[in-house]
Parts: C-alpha cells; structure tokens; sequence
C-alpha cells in the first residue's frame, strides 16, 4: 500500500500504546509536520525510539510518552532538549531505555531482519549496561568464545520519516549529506510514512534513494515538513524559531501562547 496521504490521516494511525519511530537525528530533517498532527490527537501511551530532537520534547511536554528508547536527544546548538531535560528532572517520563547510537540502529536492523537482537560490541564495558539491566551478553558459537552485547530488536508499529523528495510509490529521496537512520525505521516498522517537500525525485542523484517504497505505506507531500529543523539543502535550521521553542520550557506564557499558534 502507497500513494499520497493527508498529514491527518497518517496521524489517525497512530494509536494510543503504540511504538512510534521517528526519524532525522537531533534538529535535523525531523518529520515535525507529522509529530505535530500526532500531538494535535493527543496520543498518549507512546513508545518512542528516537535519534531525539524537538520531536521527543513535544511529545514529552504534552505527557503522551510512556516510554523512551534514545541514543540522544539534543538540538545541537542547545546540546540538552529543553523539554526532555525537564521531563528527566521532573520524573515525568515514566520509563527510558538510554542506548549507544550504535545500539539504536543494530535493535532497528534485528527488527527489520525478523530476529530477536544482534551480537555486537558497544556497549560492553560502559554504564548503558548498568543503567538497562535487561540487556543479556552471548557467547559467540565459534571458536573464540568472545563475549558480545545482544541487541534486542526494537519493532515499530509505525515509522515517521520526512525526506526531500519522494515518488508516490513511497520511494524516498535524501539529497542532504547524511540519511542517518530513516530507511532502517521504514524496514523495522509494521506501517511506515514519509512526508516529503516535494513530489518528484532528482534524477541526477539516484544514489541519494534511500527509502525503499517496498517499505512504505503512505507519503504526504509536506513542503516544510521539517520545519524548524534543517532540511539542508531545501533550507537550513531556523534558529530563532528553534531558540523560541526551547525557551518555552522555562517560560508557562510563552509555551501557553506557542500551543495556541501551532493549535495543539
């Protein structure tokens, strides 16, 4: 199933308890258009696997996250999401799973591959293991021996990803530097969406297709869809928005007046 969609629609299959992957990495390319229809639903209960950014701080200042599972939640010039920092000192998010960047992507690729988790070597050694005592070690079967970090999969019901182009068939396009991880949260969700600037992919850069249509089930032609993130090289990170949203979480009036203009 593809075509395009409505940013309603894509929002009306998000359900209350459901695991939510969202893509881009920090304030970077986040499917804020999405996330936004999400929180306008007032969707609650969520799991949420996130490279984090403004995304996880909306969802965790309207209180609809029940569980994060993160590599980092920043918005790059403010290292710490406002948001998410107080959620953390507040004790208002209930349960978080806080991982190596590398852990993310190997429990996204066990569930895109359909096994429970993946050997691998970070985290070894380090806090995470400490901080998640349900992470379990293997024995490799070979010779060796070694002692690795199994990686459980993390499965998605739905992905939520944004691109710079993409055709109805849910072929996604990135023509920035970096994809970062939103083709491996397309192939480990039961149901994923790309929002995109535009329709119509660039021909000169067939390489820069990274999402598989196989993989996805709706687009929604979003231009701005990124907005206030970067979506380089359609338009760059606005800043001042950026730093506007972030003061809200120290400021009642301001977030109070933020909601009404965004109506969430």
């Amino acid at each position: 199933m593809s075509g395009t969609w409505t940013v309603e629609e894509v929002a009306a299959r998000v359900e209350p308890g459901m695991t939510v992957g969202i893509g881009g990495w920090g304030s970077r390319r986040k499917p804020m258009e999405l996330v936004a229809a999400v929180a306008r639903r007032g969707v609650g209960d969520l799991t949420v696997v996130s490279y984090g950014g403004p995304d996880v701080g909306l969802l965790c200042a309207l209180g609809l996250v029940r569980r994060l599972v993160f590599g980092f939640v920043s918005l790059d010039t403010i290292p710490l999401e406002p948001w998410f920092r107080r959620a953390r000192q507040e004790g208002t998010l209930p349960e978080v799973m806080e991982l190596d960047e590398g852990m993310v992507l190997q429990g996204l690729r066990a569930a895109a591959w359909g096994v429970p988790f993946l050997p691998m070597r970070a985290g070894l050694g380090s806090a995470v293991v400490d901080t998640n005592p349900q992470l379990r070690t293997v024995r490799s079967p070979y010779a060796d021996d070694t002692e690795l970090l199994a990686m459980p999969a993390l499965p998605l019901d739905v992905a939520l990803v944004h691109v710079h182009r993409a055709e109805a068939d849910g072929t996604g396009q990135v023509l920035g530097i970096d994809p970062y991880m939103d083709a491996w949260m397309c192939r480990a969700a039961r149901e994923a969406y790309v929002s995109c600037e535009r329709l119509g992919l660039d021909p000169d850069q067939p390489k820069s297709c990274i999402v598989d249509g196989t993989c996805v089930d709706g687009v929604v032609v979003a231009p701005g869809g990124a907005w206030f993130t970067d979506c380089s090289p359609d338009y760059p990170r606005d800043q001042a928005a950026l730093e506007a949203y972030a003061a809200t979480a120290k400021d009642p009036v301001a977030w109070a007046t933020w909601r009404q203009e965004r109506g969430l």
